[in-house]
């Protein structure tokens, strides 16, 4: 296979995973509305895309195994055939299907499970007569006399359509299909044989197409090149009843309108042509029929219009562009680079103190800070099109433990880094999973106690400043502080004599072990997910907050970054070293004297006020050599409710910095997350406040103890 074909099946895949996940969401929709036919006819256009773009690209099975679920679809469309639970069923089926088909091309398994989907399918039409399927299908193709539109079409396609793997003849014996059609080449661009490019298309057409079918046919047959062609659809007569009409029609205009409507010639040129008669605005003022003021003001109205129908259609032209992910990681890598080199830089003039080398460094500083925000958003989507799919996870589980659940979303416009989002999708699909499993009650326990049948798990998003809450709530039984205490107990994960808080008790369920399931299931009972949920959170630079009622259901919040690029934070120094802390971390910043590390016997306490405070000596941690000064700071922060402080010798100040990952051989090192490069060169390493914060709170109990029993005051 050579590279480019490569090239472009690896597109239609792209492509085509694209819409099979608006084909779920879609058929997940028209479940709710049966008799929506806008829904029927987004999902028959993505199958028709899907089955086109396969045949061309060389995916023929996928072809003909979607032209099959097609065909059923076509009948719907045609309202031979109802939307029932069991069409959706065997559709989202064959949904799943084409994506292992995309996924693992020569996989026999995959070939035998769509010979049986479409056995099913066909089984399913049986209803429909052979004289209604065949009518059915020939209504695509054969429009009705008394619902006949004549259209005028103009198709130019891009010099490049045959590299693309596209005929536009085949277009153009398809749109014959849909009705009478007459085709007008035009030759005119064709250059010379020794300047022409055989793999090059110069020829552009003008149709006029007659057809019961409507418009949307007709866009059907360009969907595949209307994004990289010219191409204009007008009705020129809404109810022309027979050929012999249509002409009589055209004959009744003049030429020179036609050739203007077609934009063959411009009105001006042609009205120079026929004679040299004032322009109709003159001839009106003239006449006393309008004043001249009238006419300037209906010019510019008319200019204003043309003006803005050119602007729109560049606009939808080029408003989107499809871009691999790899391509946007390795700009945003490039920005990362510049904006260390622009540190050093400005480091550099500041020291010379040369003014106009200070102010071309300042506009370099400024157009980089715009590129990085630029760079930024571009891997920025919107969440949305995660949360889209885990309808279709709500549906299937509650179907198959026999529960009424509804998702229901919010937010689903709120940005996160593509990247974020990609390693959210596990935990989501976890905690969506237990909400269906161990929090909503079947129908008849929601009955007994005045539930409504059908239980809702509630999904939502918002920003709050650097990060995004996402929120997983149900209406369930919620968490059982018992079951979980006993659990925990029996799985050894806690004493039998250890008291706890409640929002440690609601913790415990992301130990690694814990299960509060009776029996083992196919989606619980194995001790496995709450603690990877946790792993995944933390590892995101995240946080998990629970809170409960009995009866009434469970709020999950996760805290996630929006994006893991870049952050703003507080760069300190110990001795010659520099470390980052996330400035939304950092809550305070106190000093603790020699005296109070005294007044603590050994241990990492500070007295402030009525509160002790945790804290960390990064000093001793990294094993920093040389005396501390007299007077040193702490930096408190807050994480997962706790408080704790880090102990540096001194603040140098704030800073926006892009984080570049350790290599392999410092990638287990505790409590940092990253590095990046300072302005003079030096390193700095970013730490990783929620594992710092997990150790020092491991240690706070015995130490505070140890405190109080000290007497510190």
């Amino acid at each position: 296979m050579d590279k480019y074909t490569e090239t472009m099946r690896s597109a239609f895949k792209e492509e085509a995973f694209e819409l099979l996940g608006e084909l779920e969401h879609s058929l997940l929709e028209l479940e709710k509305a049966p008799e929506n036919h806008e829904l029927i006819d987004r999902v028959f256009r993505a199958m028709h895309t899907i089955k086109g773009s396969g045949a061309m690209f060389g995916f023929e099975e996928i072809s003909e195994f979607t032209h099959e679920v097609e065909t059923v679809f076509d009948l719907v469309r045609n309202d031979k055939l109802p939307v029932t639970r069991e069409l959706i069923d065997l559709t989202l089926m064959a949904r799943d299907q084409i994506r292992s088909m995309l996924e693992s091309e020569e996989d026999p398994g995959t070939a035998i499970k769509g010979t049986e989907i479409i056995t099913l399918l066909r089984k399913l039409s049986q209803g429909v007569t052979p004289g209604e399927k065949e009518a059915a299908r020939k209504t695509e193709i054969e429009p009705g006399p008394e619902n006949q539109v004549a259209y005028r079409i103009r198709f130019r396609p891009s010099e490049d359509i045959f590299l693309h793997g596209t005929n536009p003849v085949l277009l153009l014996n398809e749109l014959r299909e849909l009705g009478e059609c007459e085709i007008i080449a035009h030759t005119g661009e064709i250059p010379t044989l020794d300047k022409i490019d055989p793999e090059s298309c110069y020829i552009f057409w003008d149709l006029v197409l007659t057809t019961g079918k409507g418009i949307n046919a007709i866009k059907d047959v360009f969907i595949f090149v209307e994004d990289d062609s010219e191409l204009n659809i007008e009705a020129i007569d809404e109810r022309p009843e027979t050929k012999d009409k249509i002409e009589t029609e055209v004959e009744d205009k003049k030429l020179g309108e036609i050739l203007i409507e077609r934009g063959n010639i411009e009105e001006k040129k042609l009205q120079k042509v026929l004679s040299s008669k004032k322009p109709i605005g003159e001839l009106l003022v003239d006449a006393g029929l309008v004043s001249s003021t009238d006419v300037e003001a209906a010019l510019q109205e008319q200019q204003k219009l043309k003006l803005a129908r050119e602007k729109r259609q560049q606009e939808e032209q080029t408003s989107s562009i499809r871009v691999h992910s790899h391509k946007l990681d390795t700009l945003v890598d490039l920005v990362g680079e510049l904006v260390t080199v622009q540190a050093r830089l400005s480091q550099t003039t500041a020291d010379q103190g040369n003014s106009e080398l200070l102010a071309i460094s300042e506009e370099v500083e400024r157009l980089i800070a715009e590129l990085r925000d630029n760079a930024m958003s571009l891997r920025m989507v919107p969440i949305g099109t995660s949360f889209s799919r885990f309808k279709r996870l709500v549906r299937d589980l509650s179907n198959k433990l026999g529960k009424k659940i509804e998702l229901t979303t919010e937010g689903a416009e709120t940005e996160l880094d593509k990247t974020v989002i990609e390693r959210l999708n596990d935990p989501l699909v976890h905690l969506i999973r237990n909400c269906i499993d161990h929090g909503i009650e079947l129908p008849e326990e929601r009955k007994k106690i005045g539930k409504p049948e059908t239980g809702t798990i509630h999904l939502s998003s918002s920003y709050s400043g650097a990060y995004v809450l996402i929120q997983i709530k149900d209406d369930g039984a919620g968490l059982s502080r018992e079951k979980i205490l006993a659990s925990a107990v029996k799985k050894g994960i806690i004493a039998p004599e250890t008291e706890l808080s409640e929002k440690d008790i609601y913790r415990l369920i992301f130990s690694p072990g814990f299960s509060t399931a009776v029996q083992v299931t196919g989606l619980s009972g194995r001790g496995v997910g709450m603690d990877v949920v946790k792993k995944a959170i933390d590892n995101l630079g995240g946080s998990v907050k629970i809170d409960s009622q009995s009866g009434q259901g469970t709020t999950i919040t996760l805290k996630i970054p929006l994006t893991l690029a870049i952050i703003d934070g507080l760069l300190v120094k110990i001795a010659d070293f520099s470390f980052v802390i996330p400035l939304s971390a950092v809550e305070d910043c106190v000093e603790l004297s020699k005296q109070d590390v005294e007044q603590a016997h050994g241990r990492n306490i500070l007295k402030i006020g009525e509160s002790l405070l945790p804290y960390v000596n990064l000093r001793e941690m990294f094993m920093i050599e040389g005396e501390p000064p007299e007077l040193q700071q702490i930096v408190t922060t807050q994480s997962e409710g706790h408080k704790v402080g880090f102990v540096i010798d001194q603040v140098t100040g704030q800073l926006q910095t892009v984080i570049k990952s350790l290599g392999k051989m410092y990638r287990d090192v505790e409590g940092v997350s990253g590095a990046t490069i300072l302005g003079d060169g030096t390193v700095a390493l970013i730490l990783d406040i929620l594992k710092l914060t997990q150790k020092a709170v491991l240690e706070e109990q015995a130490d505070v103890e140890s405190a109080e029993n000290l007497n510190i005051k």
